[in-house]
């Protein structure tokens, strides 16, 4: 039986333990194709290159078996890994990940994770988003055995057009995690703090600092699912039109 094929990608980084650690997972069960940034893109969002050149080159995952590291954000590692260096392959899944750090309520805009898998959704590859709670946490072993097993089941299943899944799992041990729940994304948001600082110089700069005001404290919301040891599945499209708005809108009769 042929195996189905998988594309692997993240924020992280080429070199990052958790896109390693998913390759091992997944490569048990599928042909899996590693295309990821060559450097750490946290938090850039679906930023794509336009003005600059883009590259890649070959680099070692595991003993032989080699992926491609690119010279761009998340969203260009996808949409060249489609349109160009896996040109001639049909791609089943795409997986984004294993992020180090949650991607929850407002985190879904700015985390380059989501976007990878974002931009796979838009090129009409069934993705999902796989982030790890924790940012020093070094276990994957239950975040890359959930991935597996979501893996499978999307492959099975199928996703609707346009829609991806962002999973996020607990920092904790197996039998410390409570299950599954299907989430919303939480209203959740970041209170953001620029610390000054001052270099050898004395010339200022700013060092982003903050905390995340938590606004939810229903078990329906990811981040508190996932505060509560649960793993969190919540279904995202990239539509962000605000439907229930579009009549009261029209009722205006705005003009030139």
């Amino acid at each position: 039986m042929k195996k189905p094929v998988i594309l692997i990608s993240n924020d992280d980084g080429i070199e990052s333990d958790g896109i390693k650690a998913l390759w091992r997972s997944i490569k048990k069960f599928a042909e899996v194709i590693v295309v990821a940034p060559n450097t750490q893109q946290s938090a850039v969002g679906h930023s794509i290159t336009v003005a600059n050149p883009i590259r890649y080159r070959k680099n070692l995952i595991d003993k032989n078996y080699y992926g491609y590291a690119v010279e761009g954000s998340p969203a260009d590692s996808v949409k060249l890994a489609v349109r160009n260096i896996l040109k001639n392959k049909k791609i089943d899944m795409l997986i984004s990940g294993i992020n180090h750090g949650a991607n929850t309520a407002i985190n879904i805009i700015y985390s380059g994770t989501v976007s990878a898998a974002t931009e796979g959704t838009i090129l009409g590859i069934p993705s999902v988003a796989i982030s790890l709670a924790s940012f020093t946490y070094k276990d994957f072993s239950v975040a890359s055995s959930f991935a597996s097993k979501i893996a499978r089941t999307v492959l099975k299943k199928g996703l609707p057009k346009g829609t991806l899944l962002n999973v996020n799992i607990p920092a904790v041990s197996r039998k410390e995690i409570k299950g599954v729940l299907i989430t919303k994304q939480g209203k959740s948001v970041w209170d953001d703090q620029y610390e000054s600082r001052h270099d050898p110089n004395n010339r200022e700069y700013f060092w982003l600092t903050g905390k995340m005001n938590i606004l939810d404290n229903d078990l329906e919301f990811d981040q508190t699912a996932l505060g509560e040891n649960y793993i969190s599945v919540t279904p995202v499209h990239y539509d962000l039109t605000d439907y229930s708005l579009l009549d009261e809108l029209k009722a205006w009769k705005i003009k030139m």
